[in-house]
């Protein structure tokens, strides 16, 4: 029997209670004993169990999110299956951002590494342990762009350039789909554009930005296979996003021809009452399927548990229903869920063990992280020629900090730290002493994941900060070399975790101070997920490596880029603003008026970027010549192809990330100065050669013409560029007609 047929014959059997059902995701919320929830919740965290197991005996819902556990998914799965009248397997989701057991680089550090086969060879990784474990559906990627680094979500995605992250999300969909599960790109669309980087706040986006900025990335996630989609909570442009129906149906289904499903984030469906779209939830409940949203994802008391008496009324439409019923269902029987519902938890526990995984997070850590500075030649360490090294700063030994926000089934004993990584790789020649100098920085307003347990920093029992401020700065001056830790604690960054400052959180930054001041040759590791103010640190301090959140093996490999056995070889997805206040500042903007005084837009401090999008050294040195292209001049659908000769120059093998960047002169509108339409990561021995061929076709060229009202290819000049950040300097041109 087809597919189809299986559907029909299920929808002809089904109530539309049923059907209802089958439209509703609800969370599965089992706490630590004595937690206290989230008051925003709305609930009562120890009767929600058992409000969603009676729902599934009613066949009132169709999926659960967050469980992990074999043995109890497992068990819910027999209820649905041997408890509902038809037996219609759940599906079950979580999210899986960068891993589930094994625990990679988070996802802005993963686009750090300009890599998409390491990026895609990580998510099915993850793909991996989450099918294993029972998870049909990770809620990730993530691909909204963010160009405003207060946002917190901007540790999730991949960063400013709408061609970097489409080619991440593209990666991220393929490697979750190769390890079994559904990719679902979210937040359909503009979530990264929030008002003042505030999370869920409104965003407000011309059609310039969302076509050319703001959309590619979930296109090329949808090409590369995505089999759902996850709704935003804030209003676009004055809509909420939830219950657009020219986003999820013309957009996403007539224009980028999507065929899966969609989902709302969570209680979004019922939130289309709270920003005054819907009158009450049967409204909502109505507004949302008609716009193209087929699953509500629900805490409590669901808008689409209202559907029936909308069908009745006629405020659902009774197609739309039952094609979101068709598409979730046909999503679990692509799944092979009515065929093998249950999980076997025998493989899953060898699938999580295995230390193949744990490697490949380790690589992924190394080939994420981005070396902003390196002077005098403090790095690599050199260990033959070290008696002592300081290991500074509280997040150098937190092993909840190392894996980062968005993870919730690790196990920290496997967990790597810096100062483990440090202390294995010097050996038992080198003394390595850690001190943390300071107390843990804290919010003002709790993290919404605290509940969970084990997310807040916390201090030793009995710890005397002024104390163990001056035994950090001894331990430094006394030492070879003084590693300094700071950043973001991983509560600090993420969902509803936005900041107001860039600003090195707590004392950090006089920690850092009081270091340099012993005259030790010194190291600065950033933990971040977003740029920092380091302007004091980047003139003050030799060497700066920003290794992220580097995940379950991030000391290990922290530790080898250290001593030289890896190189750095990462990027910046971003542009590193100097100060909050230059805030936004993408390296693509237009050429604007007086562009001479571009760097003086401000009369206080320049208006330029600490660090350029694309910045990243390594311990190789690369230089580049021979720029050519294969014509000088082509019509609108012809490519040319731009080829460039890069030679490693240095006595050792290193990474390069080679950059390609347009700029069309004239035409209809005015254009970025320069846009990335290219780039590959290259290792190169010592001394080494190689060509690199970079074809520019019609698509590359294109882009959305506000004026127009549609995609324009103009007859025009196009400067290009290639190099290894977007500054770069060897260029050429070539004519369109």
């Amino acid at each position: 029997m087809t597919i189809r047929a299986r559907v029909d014959e299920l929808l002809e059997k089904m109530t539309p209670a049923e059907k209802a059902g089958q439209l509703t995701q609800y969370f599965y919320f089992t706490l630590p004993s004595g937690t206290e929830a989230d008051p925003a919740l709305g609930l009562d965290i120890a009767k929600q169990p058992a409000m969603v197991e009676s729902a599934l005996s009613d066949g009132g819902a169709g999926s659960l999110l967050f469980v992990t556990d074999p043995a109890q998914i497992n068990r819910l799965q027999r209820l649905a299956v041997e408890g509902g009248r038809l037996g219609i397997p759940l599906l079950f989701g979580f999210d899986v951002i960068h891993g589930l057991r094994t625990i990679f680089p988070v996802p802005i550090a993963m686009a750090a590494s300009w890599d998409p086969e390491t990026i895609e060879r990580g998510q099915a990784v993850a793909g991996r342990e989450a099918r294993a474990a029972g998870i049909h559906w990770t809620f990730a990627p993530m691909v909204d762009i963010a160009r405003d680094p207060r946002w917190g979500r901007i540790v999730e995605g991949a960063g400013e350039d709408p061609y970097l992250g489409s080619a991440v999300a593209a990666a991220q969909g393929r490697g979750f789909q190769c390890g079994g599960v559904i990719a679902g790109p979210k937040h359909f669309a503009g979530y990264g554009a929030a008002v003042g980087g505030r999370d869920y706040d409104e965003a407000n986006l011309s059609d310039h930005e969302l076509w050319n900025v703001y959309l590619p990335p979930f296109r090329a996630a949808v090409e590369a296979g995505a089999g759902n989609v996850m709704t935003a909570y804030m209003d676009l442009n004055g809509i909420p996003a939830s219950g657009n129906r020219w986003l999820f149906t013309e957009v996403l289904r007539e224009t980028f021809g999507f065929g899966g499903f969609v989902v709302s984030d969570a209680n979004a469906v019922r939130n289309l009452l709270t920003h005054g779209f819907a009158a009450d939830l049967t409204d909502a409940g109505a507004r949302a399927v008609n716009a193209g949203t087929d699953m509500e994802m629900a805490i409590s008391d669901p808008a689409y548990a209202h559907l029936p008496e909308a069908l009745e009324s006629g405020a659902a439409n009774q197609e739309a229903v039952d094609a979101s019923v068709r598409r979730i269902l046909e999503a679990k029987i692509r799944m092979g869920l009515f065929d093998s519902p249950y999980v076997d938890e025998d493989n899953a526990r060898r699938v999580l063990a295995d230390p193949a995984h744990r490697d490949e997070a380790r690589a992924a850590a190394e080939r994420s992280a981005v070396l902003l500075r390196n002077e005098g030649g403090v790095l690599p360490l050199d260990p033959g020629r070290l008696g002592s090294i300081a290991v500074i700063g509280p997040l150098a030994d937190s092993k909840r900090d190392t894996i980062g926000p968005w993870v919730f089934d690790f196990d920290l004993d496997e967990t790597v730290t810096v100062l483990d990584g440090i202390r294995a790789r010097a050996g038992d020649g080198v003394r390595v002493e850690h001190a943390r100098g300071i107390r843990a920085a804290q919010r003002v307003f709790p993290s919404m994941f605290d509940m969970f347990g084990g997310n807040a920093p916390e201090d030793p029992e009995g710890f005397d900060e002024e104390a163990e401020f001056r035994r950090a700065v001894d331990t430094a001056r006394d030492a070879d070399v003084a590693v300094v830790v700071a950043g973001e604690w991983q509560n600090m960054i993420g969902e509803a975790a936005s900041r107001s400052s860039l600003e090195l959180p707590g004392r950090q930054l006089e920690l850092l101070q009081a270091v340099a001041e012993t005259g030790t040759p010194m190291v600065l590791l950033v933990m971040n997920g977003r740029p920092l103010d380091l302007r004091w640190a980047a003139a003050n301090v030799p060497a700066i490596l920003d290794i992220w959140y580097p995940g379950t093996r991030g000391g290990e490999a922290v530790a080898n880029l250290l001593f030289g056995d890896v190189s750095p070889g990462g990027k910046l997805p971003f542009t590193w603003p100097r100060t909050v206040g230059q805030i936004p500042m993408v390296y693509s903007h237009t050429i604007s008026h007086e562009p001479e005084n571009q760097a003086r837009r401000y009369w206080d401090e320049e208006s330029t970027p600490l660090f350029p999008f694309g910045h990243g050294l390594s311990y190789g040195r690369f230089e580049y010549a021979g720029l050519t292209l294969d014509k000088s001049a082509a019509t609108t659908e012809e490519t040319v192809t731009v080829s460039v000769e890069v030679t490693n120059a240095a006595d050792r093998e290193a990474d390069e990330v080679v950059q390609l960047y347009l700029h069309q002169r004239h035409g209809s509108a005015s254009r970025p100065v320069r846009e990335l339409k290219g780039f590959q990561r290259i290792t190169l021995a010592a001394g080494e050669s190689r060509t690199l061929r970079f074809p520019i076709g019609p698509g590359d060229r294109r882009y959305w013409n506000a004026a127009a009202r549609d995609w324009v290819a103009d007859p025009t000049t196009f400067d290009v560029w290639v190099g290894g950040d977007s500054t770069a300097q060897l260029s050429g041109s070539f004519e369109i007609s």
